[in-house]
């Protein structure tokens, strides 16, 4: 509390910035536990290995991550830290914390129109999102950018550390309990698999119950395979022709469970891997990794006859 006569003591703006920069980076590891919690229960493809490469990766995502907290910090959460000041001065005679979030509204609304009109437009549902949570994003720091409290750090530190934990357990219990719905490929039989399928770019693969397949303009080079170049070049960008035709065989695997399901198709003309199974149980995929598959690029074929 300020005391009679002695005006309050400001916080030297190394401090500021070490701590909305504090901010922004546990306010980022908590959007990453949302992330991952919420990935979980969207569809997603089996690419083992990713959890491992971001492991990896993690000092470099740290230093990357605090670079982006200080350059967020100085254009975006100082700026909205000091027009709250301006603004509660100019209309309401003194400063006040009431004035930061519509200062940080302003500031957010100029980085998202700025970022609209480079990339030439926007949805307005993602535009008004983007604004909402970049305001969201810059108030937290820049509220306490303006405090004046000493020894700071440490209950900004303990409160965002409770955050993201209790962010992470409150996740985990939803998808231990069934709350949340943990995506799971569908669990498919070898009944499920005859049918028609197609790539939606003119290739299709028929399996027939007795063990039998028909390929027509199916590509068979996925190592770099890019659907836009392929769409106006059938011939690849080597000039060889990446489609295959012909008839085979095919076998349905199981596996020991549902990731783990496999379709083997032969067919002498084409060289394919084994099909993974993905999809929902009303619209199951059968898709092959298109290079690296920590990627996630898939080439995916959807069964488009009506079979159940």
């Amino acid at each position: 509390m300020e005391k009679p006569g002695r005006p309050e003591k400001k916080r030297l703006f190394g401090l500021s910035l070490l701590l909305s920069m504090l901010v922004l980076i546990l306010e980022g590891i908590l959007a990453v536990v949302v992330a991952v919690v919420y990935g979980i229960t969207q569809e997603s493809p089996n690419a083992g290995g990713g959890s491992a490469m971001f492991i990896l990766f993690l000092p470099v995502v740290a230093v990357f991550g605090i670079m982006v907290a200080g350059s967020v910090s100085v254009a975006l959460v100082f700026p909205a830290a000091w027009l709250g000041d301006v603004l509660g001065r100019r209309l309401g005679g003194r400063e006040a914390w009431w004035w930061v979030p519509p200062a940080a509204a302003a500031v957010s609304l100029v980085l998202v129109v700025a970022v609209v009109a480079v990339s030439g437009g926007a949805d307005p549902a993602a535009a008004a999102a983007g604004w909402f949570l970049t305001t969201v994003t810059i108030t937290v720091p820049a509220l306490l950018w303006r405090s004046r409290r000493e020894r700071i750090f440490k209950p900004v530190t303990l409160w965002g550390v409770a955050a993201v934990m209790l962010t992470a357990v409150l996740g985990g219990v939803g998808l231990a309990t069934g709350v949340l719905k943990e995506y799971r490929p569908p669990a498919l039989t070898s009944a499920d698999i005859v049918g028609r399928w197609s790539d939606g770019q003119g290739g299709t693969v028929t399996f027939t119950a007795d063990g039998h397949a028909t390929a027509v303009e199916i590509d068979d080079d996925l190592g770099g395979w890019d659907p836009e170049d392929d769409a106006t070049d059938p011939d690849g960008p080597e000039g060889a022709d990446t489609r295959c035709s012909g008839q085979g065989t095919w076998t349905y695997e199981p596996g020991g469970g549902t990731w783990s399901q496999e379709v083997d198709l032969t067919i002498d003309s084409c060289g394919f891997d084994v099909w993974n199974v993905g999809g929902t149980a009303s619209r199951p995929t059968l898709y092959q990794y298109i290079g690296d598959p920590d990627s996630w690029d898939l080439y995916v074929l959807r069964r488009t006859d009506g079979s159940p």
